[in-house]
């Protein structure tokens, strides 16, 4: 399951995304907006979207793999 928080933003930032992709649960992630070089604004995150992002971060390798940058 693709958990994607979309957060509206100027400039070309809407059109990647940063994707966590879960090590035990295939199809299973966590995706945030960002730039082409994989900058979140976290200022635009919603509470929840920030905590999970944070969550994602500190869990890379135990739970989800490194993320790398789509275009969405």
């Amino acid at each position: 399951m693709l958990t994607r928080l979309s957060v509206s933003t100027d400039g070309d930032d809407h059109q990647f995304e940063l994707r966590f992709a879960s090590l035990f649960d295939k199809g299973r992630a966590l995706a945030f907006p960002c730039d082409s070089t994989g900058r979140v604004n976290l200022d635009q995150l919603s509470d929840r979207a920030r905590n999970n992002y944070f969550l994602a971060r500190s869990a890379i390798g135990r739970e989800f793999a490194c993320p790398d940058v789509r275009r969405r």
